[in-house]
């Protein structure tokens, strides 16, 4: 307790003489520099909230002080006080979480406002959706669950025996998406019940991606409800799981953007699986002319065109299928970006009876441009 007390007030004495010291540094090196100071640009600006706070992130960015100190701050607090700044959460047995997702789950939904195709999910996707009836194309939603959402009981002991807890916006999400007619893979009950049988952990530990194991899952439970629908049969390629090793440092602590945590740090080993092409032994490939395109974020680009390649959720639902996909991925933009990507590839269209479109589910309150109407090309320009 004692030691705790102590680290505390060195911590905190520490941050006190920084500010104290910060804005005489900074003029000596600007002086020094020959560049005027930037503190009088408060009074260059009209005194709007708006402008006091974007002098303030200014002000903050080209501190000299900040960027040498803000490196041994950050991993002091990290090591001796178990806090990790804005956008990391440190749980338990060594689990990381992405902070800005944590607090989506727990936060209340808020209202949509009188522009519902900037900001509702749900008007996006069935737009989009009989866009793509109109094309006599199907569309299957999967939302990836968070971390948090899976593996409550590793971010915080008050959630200890819990095994699985969805969000009152993905609640919402889901029940809009129902009522209006919209397919959708709820991976959070199939997540929930391999939990319940044991087995290697569906989320990498340091990371906010899931696992392997986590795509194995997904990929399976995709393609057995393609199947079901009736949508598509199995095709006749078939494919064989190459055993593959990497190791990673986890994109949660790489958002820290402390090098001597990453330094530190000891990289997951990750036990992939490769999926192969039994005729010719060849990793797998996407297939422009396929019946299925699948859109999405780094949830698919994780094993996939990261290393070891060819083992992420294209890769293994291609497997599932046993027929190549066609892919778009757009890391952190599966909302509206990767949409707007595909209106600019017409091409892809060609061929396609089915879209999967997976999305991150901290994406339905944080999606990159919010969730915009974005039209596809006219039918008669779709294979162009």
């Amino acid at each position: 307790m004692n030691n705790a007390r102590t680290e505390s007030m060195v911590l905190t004495v520490g941050f006190i003489l920084a500010i104290a010291c910060a804005g005489i540094w900074q003029a000596i090196v600007e002086i020094g520099g020959g560049r005027p100071l930037q503190a009088l640009d408060l009074f260059r600006r009209v005194p709007t909230a708006a402008n006091l706070r974007a002098y303030e992130r200014d002000l903050e960015d080209a501190s000299w002080l900040t960027k040498q100190l803000r490196p041994g701050m950050q991993y002091r607090q990290f090591v001796w006080l178990k806090e990790a700044g804005e956008k990391v959460l440190i749980g338990r047995d060594g689990w990381l979480f992405y902070k800005p997702g944590v607090n989506v789950l727990l936060s209340r939904p808020r209202p949509i406002s009188g522009n519902p195709g900037a900001d509702d999910p749900v008007a996006a996707i069935v737009a989009f959706r009989e866009a793509l009836a109109e094309r006599g194309i199907e569309l299957l939603v999967v939302v990836a669950p968070n971390k948090e959402s899976v593996y409550p009981d590793k971010l915080t002991w008050r959630a200890a025996g819990m095994s699985g807890v969805v969000g009152p916006k993905t609640v919402g999400l889901l029940r809009r998406l129902d009522a209006a007619g919209v397919k959708t893979v709820d991976l959070f009950a199939v997540f929930d019940r391999v939990r319940q049988t044991g087995g290697p952990p569906l989320y990498l530990i340091q990371d906010s991606h899931w696992s392997p194991e986590g795509v194995a899952v997904a990929a399976k439970a995709i393609a057995g409800q393609i199947i079901d629908y009736g949508w598509i049969e199995r095709g006749d390629i078939a494919f064989e799981i190459r055993p593959a090793v990497v190791e990673r440092v986890g994109d949660v602590l790489r958002m820290l953007q402390v090098p001597r945590l990453e330094q530190e740090a000891v990289p997951e080993t990750i036990r992939c699986g490769q999926v192969i092409r039994s005729d010719t032994g060849a990793t797998y490939k996407d297939d422009p002319d396929s019946q299925v395109l699948i859109l999405g974020d780094s949830f698919l680009r994780i094993y996939e065109t990261d290393e070891p390649g060819s083992a992420g959720l294209i890769a293994h639902l291609a497997g599932q299928l046993k027929q190549p996909l066609t892919s778009l991925v757009s890391d952190g933009g599966a909302s509206t970006l990767v949409r707007q990507e595909l209106y600019r590839r017409p091409a892809l269209w060609k061929n396609k009876k089915i879209v999967v479109w997976e999305f991150v589910e901290r994406d339905i309150e944080l999606g990159a441009e919010g969730w915009q109407i974005i039209p596809l090309l006219p039918i008669g320009k779709n294979s162009e």
